[in-house]
């Protein structure tokens, strides 16, 4: 089967530099690497296409001899150069993504490894994101056996070195002309092994475990925010250091207001005599409460600002507004008296609609065009 173009390999251009196809294969490296891809059956073979690739383009003569004769130019049954061996891919695993997969050169992967990371999410009030607070949550995690502090083995013992890979962690395997390097089987990539495990975590360095943590949830914090915890994750294996936990704020749902960003916003129902008239009310804060003039003829959906009294952002900058809107509410279950007053109002003002209803005369106005437009 022919092979494909070892540019097309590693998605870049024939003008591509040094640092471009590094890149490049560091991406497919990761993508394809038997450790991360045992259950692909094609992920090692993609992975030896790549690092074919790399070895090539990677070497300046190698890379002539392959831009004027093809594959032709560096396959050695060919008389071309050196081609792709393994005496190479220990300086291209180690060079490359080393930091990645444990690396090459003698690189182990070995020895302790860091824990999880962990996530909880934080249900807090409105005005608890708003002005701070501190809760206590309760987060599962696995822990450090304090039997063994971690290590696995029975107390009074300890790992012993794996012989399988001599302490490294990985073991290499030559398939044919390539040299691939993979975990251990034996200690599973550890460099070590227990022959005496811990009777309380069974040789795995940690226990599952309840904690009670107190996070301080600072003003401003609204969702989606983050705090990190460090290492409050899960403890790393064999001793290893622990992850971080990282608490996600949700604000739950508030009854009057609404939060963007740092402004709040809240509905005011209105009377429709005050809506009329004019009047003052008194209107929530997350302060306290406030007194708004309501002025003459006011609609439904005007909006009343109350300069600082939102949010302070979590990051920073000035405190934001809270805006009233007014929702004019119409009278209901009127009294025979009630309902004749407001007859006779409408009467009063159907006489001079125009000037006391403008939006419903130029409502009309607009719809009677509309159906003039259409008959004629």
């Amino acid at each position: 089967m022919s092979k494909r173009d070892y540019y097309e390999v590693l998605g870049v251009s024939k003008s591509a530099d040094e640092k471009e196809i590094k890149k490049a294969y560091r991406r497919e490296a990761m993508k394809y690497h038997p450790d991360r891809n045992s259950e692909d059956p094609n992920a090692d073979e993609k992975f030896k296409e790549a690092t074919e690739a790399y070895d090539v383009l990677m070497d300046r003569e190698k890379r002539s001899a392959y831009d004027q004769f093809g594959h032709a130019g560096v396959d050695p049954s060919m008389g071309g150069g050196g081609g792709f061996g393994g005496g190479n891919f220990s300086d291209i695993f180690g060079d490359v993504f080393g930091d990645i997969f444990g690396g090459g050169g003698g690189r182990g992967r070995g020895g302790p490894q860091r824990g999880s990371d962990l996530r909880y999410t934080l249900d807090v009030s409105l005005e608890n994101a708003v002005k701070g607070t501190t809760v206590e949550i309760r987060v599962p995690s696995l822990s450090a056996c304090t039997t063994c502090d971690g290590s696995g083995a029975k107390k009074g013992s300890s790992p012993i070195t794996c012989s399988t890979c001599g302490g490294v962690g990985q073991v290499r395997m030559q398939q044919g002309l390539f040299q691939v390097q993979q975990t251990c089987p034996a200690c599973r990539g550890q460099g070590q092994t227990i022959t005496d495990p811990c009777t309380s975590c069974h040789g795995q360095g940690r226990v599952e475990k309840t904690r009670t943590l107190s996070v301080k949830v600072p003003p401003g914090v609204d969702t989606g925010d983050r705090i990190r915890l460090s290492g409050e994750g899960e403890a790393g294996p064999h001793g290893g250091p622990a992850g971080d936990l990282f608490v996600q704020i949700s604000v739950k749902q508030h009854p009057i207001f609404e939060r963007d960003g740092k402004n709040l916003y809240c509905e005011v129902p209105i009377t429709f005599a005050d809506a009329a008239l004019g009047g003052e009310l008194e209107v929530p804060t997350l302060d306290g409460r406030v007194k708004l003039k309501i002025p003459p003829e006011t609609q439904t959906g005007k909006l009343f600002r109350l300069r600082g009294k939102g949010v302070k952002p979590v990051r920073g900058g000035t405190v934001g507004d809270l805006l009233c809107r007014a929702v004019v509410e119409t009278p209901v279950n009127l009294s025979k008296r009630q309902k004749e007053l407001l007859e006779e109002l409408a009467e009063t003002l159907g006489q001079d609609g125009k000037r006391q209803s403008p939006r419903q005369h130029s409502w009309f106005e607009g719809v009677k065009s509309f159906f003039d437009d259409m008959t004629s």
